[in-house]
This record gives C-alpha cells, structure tokens and sequence, in this order.
C-alpha cells in the first residue's frame, strides 16, 4: 500500500513563528507511517503548479490537461489512502488544501481511506477545522477514520524535520499518532482488497462534473 501526505499550507511568512508548521506536523506523520512500514509521498502545494483562473482537471478533454494536474492525478488514483493535515481557518480548513483537492473529482478518490490531522501554534489543535474535513472529505468519497489528530502549540512538539523537540515525551505522542495511522491502514487494506475483488454493484463516482450527483428532475 502507498498513501498520499497533503501538506495544507503554503504560507512561509511569520506570524506565527516559525511560518510553516504544517510541514513539521506531516514529516511527523511520514515518520509513523514509515514506522508502520508504510510507503508514503508527499503533497505540497508549494510544489504543484496550479493555473489560474481555477479550473479542475475534470474538466480538460482527455489528454489535454496541464501536466502537473495530470501528475497529481494519477498519484491519486494510485494511491491507497490519505493523510490530509490541515491548520484552522476561520473553524474551516485550509484554503490551499481545499483549492488543490478540488482539482479532481470524486472518482479519483473514492473507495479510499483518509485520515484527518489538524494543528495550530495555539491550544486548540485545529479541532474545529477537523469538523468542518469530515463532511468535506465524506463528499470527495475518502472518507474518514474515526480517530483524528490534533496538535496544539505544534511548534512546541516537533522541530523542522517532524522529530520532537527536548522534553516532549515521545511515547505519548507517538501512542496518540498511531491510533489514528494504524485506523488508516486498516481500511486502507479492507478497502483494496474490495477493490481488488472488482464488485460489479460498486457505485460509480462522478467522472466529469459534481452534477452526476444530482437527483433527476
């Protein structure tokens, strides 16, 4: 199994300091994966080349979208799961990880687990936002394990490279990751071996517009 790591940030300003904790927070994440002996990659939106205005990668002709677009796509539709970290904006998630999810469409991710890992440089751990990525990610079709991450102060726990800084007690920690990741693996395995199995009565996602969904009228 591989799973996707979405970095849901792309601000490297201050405040608050340091800028970008986000990614702290995901090579944490990376590390209890590869604990697990799970292989991972990274998505940062830092790294993808979006075009604007918006426009998602349903929507090209087949062939003709955006090579970057086309990139990610086929990593989705790779890959077994998801870990979505995300900071807290306005009780929402990220605007940059919103805006690099909604370039596909449902039936890359659907039939797949995500997990939900939030952060914040103050005590709330992002907990609000991970309310508002269930429903979200329910309707992308990965849909979420029941455990989920939170970290506050995040910039108190781990240093640049996802490792924890002194007198932060790696135990602790790592027992709350891994109840979340080891959830993750389990559906994720579930999942491909349903997939694999190639059930005929497995509904289809929408392949070209959010409009397959609607109800006939």
């Amino acid at each position: 199994m591989t799973f996707l790591v979405f970095i849901g940030s792309e601000r490297q300003s201050t405040p608050p300091h340091p800028a970008r904790l986000g990614e702290r927070v995901a090579r944490a994440c990376a590390q209890r994966l590869a604990a697990s002996g799970a292989p991972h990659t990274f998505v940062d939106p830092l790294e993808v080349e979006l075009l604007s205005p918006f426009k998602p990668h349903f929507s090209y002709p087949r062939g003709k979208a955006p090579d970057p677009l086309d990139a990610l796509a086929e990593q989705i539709a790779a890959a077994d799961g998801y870990v979505m970290v995300s900071p807290e904006y306005n009780h929402s998630m990220s605007p940059a990880l919103a805006h690099l999810l909604n370039h596909f469409g449902s039936s890359l991710y659907s039939y797949k687990p995500s997990a939900i890992v939030t952060y914040s440089a103050g005590q709330w751990g992002g907990a609000r936002a991970a309310v508002n990525m269930r429903t979200y990610l329910g309707e992308l079709g990965c849909l979420p394990v029941s455990a989920m991450i939170h970290v506050p102060k995040a910039q108190e726990v781990f240093d640049d490279s996802g490792d924890y800084l002194d007198g932060v007690e790696p135990d602790h920690w790592d027992g709350y990751f891994d109840r979340t990741i080891k959830q993750l693996l389990w559906w994720a395995e579930a999942a491909g071996r349903q997939r694999a199995y190639g059930s005929a009565d497995t509904p289809t996602a929408f392949t070209r517009a959010p409009s397959q969904r609607n109800a006939p009228g």
